[in-house]
């Protein structure tokens, strides 16, 4: 069905996020791996060397599932682990790898709600109306399992995105990031809009995508944080290519090659998006 194929082909994009170190299980222990947690995630974001990452990243996956079936589970641990395995499908070819990376990373968001006694925990498998619900009651102390909830569902339908039984589920997933962003829009540097932007340019309007609603998304993520050049990437990828906006979409990938992609935590991401911008505008004329 054509539908199921403009999902399948049009929902593309990851974010990468990082990890931890270390094993044990007491509280004191949790606390420091914790800290390690944000010091290795700083360094892998703030590299510059994407192939170093793509080498690396696969030993701290297996050190987190270490560290986590020692006994040492927080909901700070168990969202960590659930970004670095959903997000290092950026770095992922293989698609079975990439169903198989992003069903973990919602199994330990999943468990990372229930260790945090949210509201969330088991929601997924509620009816849609007690779904609302609960999503509707969430508040800002919810932000951290929400968000971890929302991108690593996401990633499993990006992922699957030639099943259309896990397709079915965008709804859910759009709403949770929706709360996200009423709760705090500049949660994460905005990255729910740019989450919700995707959403909602899955499609073109015909088909019942919302494209100009995308659009707004993508411009408030970049207002948020201009530096996060991945933003712009997907803006002419998901937006102007699907309205045909030429113009609009060399210009943004043109401003990408343009910025420096030395950025503290974005320098990874941005040395993607450099690559991505050069893929896409080669292709410019053809696809226009």
């Amino acid at each position: 069905m054509h539908t199921q194929r403009e999902l399948g082909k049009r929902f593309k994009r990851g974010f990468l996020l990082s990890t931890l170190l270390l094993s044990g299980c007491s509280n004191l222990f949790s606390g420091v791996a914790s800290q390690l947690a944000d010091g290795l995630s700083e360094s892998i974001l703030s590299s510059s060397d994407i192939e170093t990452v793509r080498e690396g990243v696969p030993a701290f996956l297996l050190l987190i599932d270490g560290l986590l079936k020692s006994g040492a589970e927080t909901t700070e641990l168990l969202v960590s682990a659930a970004d670095l395995n959903g997000s290092f499908s950026v770095l992922v070819e293989d698609k079975d790898r990439l169903k198989m990376l992003s069903a973990k990373a919602m199994r330990y968001s999943d468990q990372a709600a229930c260790v945090a006694s949210s509201k969330l925990c088991g929601a997924r498998q509620l009816a849609f109306s007690e779904y609302e619900t609960v999503v509707a009651s969430l508040s800002s102390k919810d932000l951290l399992v929400a968000y971890s909830l929302g991108t690593s569902w996401v990633g499993r339908l990006q992922a699957n995105s030639d099943d259309w039984a896990v397709i079915s589920e965008l709804n859910r997933a759009k709403l949770l990031m929706e709360k996200v962003v009423e709760l705090d829009e500049t949660y994460q540097n905005g990255r729910a809009h740019l989450y919700l932007g995707g959403i909602e340019t899955l499609l073109p309007k015909l088909m019942g995508g919302r494209p100009e609603k995308g659009k707004k998304h993508f411009e408030r993520a970049i207002e948020i944080e201009e530096r996060f050049l991945l933003s712009k990437v997907i803006f002419a990828e998901q937006y102007a290519r699907l309205v045909f906006d030429q113009q609009l979409h060399d210009r943004l990938l043109e401003d990408v090659l343009a910025a420096d992609p030395i950025a503290g935590e974005f320098t990874l991401t941005n040395q993607i998006a450099k690559k991505r911008a050069i893929i896409l505008l080669e292709g410019s004329k053809d696809y226009f």
